[in-house]
């Protein structure tokens, strides 16, 4: 079969920073309402709207090998995303129009195709293109269950923005993370459904598109848990952290030969921080245990500057501990490093550069505490206890996750202890643990 000639011309484009198609040249503008969109909306073409959320998210430009599906053909193309204040500018630098890869299912192929019972299910590629459907959503959707695997997802099914202009989906497409609520209408039907989707891998572990339901807005499942999403959080995460660990410490103890010494401290510094993270994953999905152990609260705050150090010294900000010789406590050695290093690496995260963050200790009504000082840009009083909320933060700066906090003071006080703030926008933030002495 021979493919379509390609056009030599760039085709550009221009993403907003909510992921909209704000600017596109004819050719991109024409697929854009192939795929049920259009100027002005998000980019519904997946592969494209992930590699520019992609170069967004990291501030840097990103090229890769995209197909996007038109109506009636595949668009083989290069695409180079540059991020640009707050948008993304789009460079197609080959645009290969090609007859559809899609080749007609068997009648075996098709009926595997169709997932048995009555739940709305589906599951789709890592090209969004069906792979499975239930024939229960099939029928919602108005569609042939046997013609609509192997299709893209977009074709049969019209995503809609949420309340905040999001894409759901797109997003999760890009961060290859599970995803709730996507708005979307089948093309054939007159009816609204909510998807709900997570990743899948293949055998190689990479990526491998989604499997989920469909359901009536008005019959959509409550949330999981926020219990039952950090556990199935750690699981997911436990093993590649495990590789991460096991990999660093045969660099650092140099099993697999001769390394030059820096490198081996870097993975030593590699491993503890994966040994730390993988603390903060446990400690989401379990309650933590009322710490009764005698601890030194000088000796653990000295290790948890210990993995943050590196990241105070390449923005040149001093962690200045008070001298202290020592500061007893009760409670948790894990848990309370990690409280320590999320109140520490929180300071040197807000403080600007070339300038310090304080560490002192106190004891007072039966509790020892540590203080940590910054000089950032202050919390405002009525943030100052939403923050202290899962996926919360005191600006949107698209650092850190917004859980920092809630796991910390949730560990402090299953330790009989707290966390406590005193900020005043302009002069910088004091956060301090709160042990029983």
């Amino acid at each position: 079969m021979v493919s379509l000639p390609s056009d030599p011309m760039s085709v550009l484009g221009r993403v907003d920073g909510a992921g909209r198609l704000v600017a596109a040249d004819p050719k991109l503008e024409r697929l854009q309402a192939e795929a049920g969109s259009r100027l002005g909306a998000p980019l519904a073409l997946p592969q494209l709207a992930a590699i520019a959320r992609t170069a967004h998210r990291l501030g840097v430009p990103v090229s890769r090998r995209a197909v996007a599906a038109g109506r009636n053909q595949d668009i083989d193309m290069w695409v180079r995303a540059t991020p640009d204040g707050d948008e993304v500018e789009l460079v197609i630098e080959q645009w290969n129009p090609r007859p559809s890869s899609l080749q007609r299912l068997s009648a075996t192929e098709e009926m595997e195709a169709v997932l048995p019972g009555e739940s709305r299910r589906w599951a789709v590629d890592e090209e969004l293109r069906l792979t499975r459907i239930s024939a229960s959503l099939a029928e919602a959707a108005g569609i042939d269950p046997s013609e609509a695997a192997g299709h893209p997802l977009t074709k049969l099914f019209r995503l809609e923005e949420s309340e905040d202009g999001g894409m759901p989906l797109l997003a999760a497409l890009s961060a290859r993370s599970a995803f709730c609520g996507q708005r979307a209408r089948p093309r054939n039907a007159e009816s609204t459904l909510i998807l709900d989707g997570e990743p899948v891998t293949g055998p190689n572990g990479d990526f491998a598109g989604f499997e989920g339901s469909a359901n009536a807005p008005e019959a959509v499942l409550p949330k999981p848990s926020g219990a039952i999403v950090d556990a199935q959080l750690e699981q997911v995460l436990r093993s590649p952290l495990d590789r991460i660990i096991d990999n660093a410490t045969r660099i650092a103890e140099r099993t697999d030969g001769p390394l030059r010494s820096e490198y081996a401290v870097y993975a030593a510094d590699i491993s503890a921080a994966a040994h730390h993270l993988l603390s903060i994953v446990h400690s989401m999905g379990h309650e933590q245990d009322s710490g009764q152990a005698v601890i030194d609260l000088v000796e653990l705050t000295n290790e948890a500057v210990g993995l943050i150090e590196s990241a105070a010294t390449e923005r040149d900000i001093a962690i200045a501990i008070e001298p202290t010789q020592s500061c007893i406590a009760r409670g948790e050695p894990r848990g309370v490093i990690q409280i320590l290093v999320n109140l520490i690496g929180n300071a040197v995260r807000h403080s600007p550069n070339d300038s310090a963050v304080a560490i002192s200790f106190a004891k007072a009504n039966g509790s020892a505490v540590v203080h940590v000082s910054d000089n950032g840009p202050g919390i405002a009083a009525d943030d100052q206890e939403r923050i202290f909320e899962r996926f919360e933060q005191a600006n949107n700066n698209g650092q850190g996750t917004g859980l920092g906090l809630a796991i910390a003071r949730r560990l402090a006080r299953a330790m009989d202890g707290d966390i406590q703030l005193k900020s005043e926008p302009g002069h910088g933030s004091t956060f301090s643990l709160v042990l029983p002495a």
